[in-house]
Parts: structure tokens; C-alpha cells; sequence
């Protein structure tokens, strides 16, 4: 019963800090960010419990959901995504995935960082033909979510793009009129749900 509760106040601990970030940065997210953050990271160590995947694997989803929220609240409110958290999520997610590499094979660093290079490129290419579809942090973020989305298999970077495209058309289709779709949550939320959910590759 401790380590769940452990991984609530964390996860609120983490969205407070992040939270005060966006606030110097000119996108404050709701408080309730503290309540999905701890959620998020319950429903990670939930999975690991039931032997989802091994232990190694742990820092990947949960470093990811300490940025994956946030950002997403701020891309839907905002329709951006702050330098102040989508820059260091690379260092972070590294690290992370350095960890995982330990345990699971050097194959993963390897995944992860021609990942990063095609989902990021693949997203850099797109903003550079049109920039209005796709915004300059969206850039950002599609590499350390291309890391990661890679350290989980090849499958998950095609699976993962076209859950981000479907999620996006979704918000365009149902949320509320606005000029600018935000393509960040999608990102992370198909991200998050791989991570979590489908767990590391074969190393």
C-alpha cells in the first residue's frame, strides 16, 4: 500500500514543480494537473506490480509521465509547449533510457536515438513545408518522444504516429474552434499509453 501512495505524491510533487515552470513561462496550468499527474504515475506502478514488463523499464514511464502531463495540459490550453519542459525531457528521457539499456541491452539506447532522429526529423520536415500544421514544439517534443516510442519497438513509432494524427483530428473535430490544433497531446498521450501499456522491445 506505500509505494502506490509514494508514487501519488510524487506524481503531484512533479506536477506542482512543472507547473510552477509553465507559470514563468507564460502558460500556468490548472492545479488539477497535480491529481492527473498522480494518476498517471499510480497507473505506472500498477503495471509494473502486475509484471507488465521488468523492472529496468520503470524510469521510462515514469519520467515520461512527469512531463507528458503538464505539457499536454499547456499545448491544450495554450497551444504551446514550453522550452522550460520540452528541452529538459531530453536529458531526462535519456537518462532514463540509459537505465533501461542497463538491464534490457545496448539495443535500446540504439532504438532510441535513431528515433529520436526520424520521428524528430519526420516532424521537422513537415513544419518546415507547412508551419502552420505543425508548430515549432511540436518539433521539439517529437524527439524524446520518438526515443521513446522507439525504445518500445519499431511497431510503436508507426503506431504511435498515426494514434497522434487521430488524436489531433479528434480535438479538431470535438474541442473547442480555434485556429491552431495542438498535436502535443496526441504525442504524448500515445507516448504514454505505449510506454505503459505495451512496455519496452525486444532488446
Amino acid at each position: 500500500m506505500f509505494m502506490p501512495i509514494a508514487f501519488a505524491v510524487a506524481g503531484a510533487g512533479s506536477a506542482l514543480a512543472t507547473r510552477s515552470c509553465l507559470r514563468r513561462a507564460g502558460a500556468p496550468v490548472t492545479a488539477w494537473a497535480a491529481a492527473l499527474a498522480a494518476v498517471a504515475l499510480v497507473a505506472v506502478w500498477l503495471r509494473y506490480q502486475a509484471g507488465a514488463w521488468p523492472s529496468w523499464w520503470l524510469a521510462v514511464p515514469a519520467v515520461l509521465t512527469v512531463f507528458a502531463v503538464p505539457l499536454a495540459l499547456a499545448d491544450l490550453k495554450y497551444r504551446r509547449l514550453p522550452d522550460i519542459l520540452t528541452l529538459p525531457a531530453y536529458p531526462a528521457l535519456a537518462a532514463a533510457l540509459a537505465v533501461a539499456a542497463h538491464g534490457g541491452g545496448a539495443a535500446i539506447v540504439w532504438r532510441a536515438v535513431l528515433g529520436a532522429l526520424v520521428f524528430g526529423g519526420a516532424h521537422a520536415l513537415v513544419h518546415a513545408l507547412s508551419p502552420r500544421s505543425l508548430g515549432a514544439g511540436d518539433v521539439k517534443l517529437a524527439g524524446s518522444v520518438g526515443a521513446v516510442l522507439a525504445a518500445t519497438g519499431w511497431p510503436s513509432v508507426v503506431l504511435g504516429a498515426v494514434a497522434a494524427a487521430l488524436l489531433s483530428v479528434a480535438l479538431a473535430v470535438g474541442g473547442p474552434r480555434h485556429p491552431a490544433v495542438p498535436h502535443g497531446p496526441g504525442l504524448l498521450v500515445a507516448a504514454w499509453a505505449l510506454a505503459v501499456f505495451a512496455g519496452p522491445g525486444p532488446g
